[in-house]
């Protein structure tokens, strides 16, 4: 299975209710990333329309927890699949102006942009703001904000390294932190990404 992709399953389940059936289509995902499965999950919603069958996640997209999402930059051909989640908050962690075409998407669905622009770096060696990061686990934390989706460009490095502060709080061990980092990240884990003092 390619790199970050859901593995989704759609199956029509009917009902019948006094002279009429009532259809749903129940999701089944996987997320898988270099061969080990990430997050699995189901989400049972109503079927209404041949949009069923366009549901693209972003890339790199997973569950984080109840109500935290993560991926890469999401495009119009996954807003249909980002209408499933319910999203109350985005989370956008790159200093570009967000498209106009997602911002409408953002304000068509009621959903609120909280940006935290951090630059992406070639050299192994950068660090990201630290106050700009714990800013970002402050919405991440709030659950008035979720759902929430968590994402830069790829969905690797500057959205890897907010996750990693969020599995820090919720005390996980430093192996387990940085195993979900490199699943991400794959061959371009950056040291300084994985060295942060909110991982300290």
């Amino acid at each position: 299975m390619k790199e970050g992709c859901l593995n989704t399953k759609l199956s029509l389940n009917q009902q019948p209710a006094a002279g009429s059936q009532q259809m749903c289509r129940t999701l089944e995902g996987t997320t898988t990333v270099d061969h080990h499965t990430v997050v699995s999950s189901t989400v049972v919603v109503p079927a209404n329309s041949s949009e069923d069958l366009n549901l693209i996640p972003p890339l790199n997209f997973a569950m984080v927890d109840n109500g935290i999402f993560r991926s890469g930059f999401p495009d119009s051909a996954n807003f249909s699949f980002l209408q499933t989640l319910n999203l109350s908050s985005i989370i956008y962690l790159c200093p570009e102006p967000y498209p106009e075409a997602n911002t409408e998407f953002l304000k068509s669905n009621g959903i609120k942009l909280f940006q935290f622009g951090i630059e992406s770096y070639k050299e192994p060696f950068v660090d990201i703001p630290e106050d700009t990061i714990r800013e970002a686990l402050r919405i991440v934390l709030d659950v008035r904000n979720h759902p929430v989706l968590i994402h830069c460009n790829r969905g690797k490095h500057r959205t890897g390294c907010l996750v990693g502060c969020l599995r820090k709080l919720q005390r996980w061990c430093l192996s387990s932190v940085f195993d979900e980092y490199q699943r991400f990240a794959a061959a371009k884990a950056r040291v300084s990404d994985q060295s942060g003092e909110c991982l300290r």
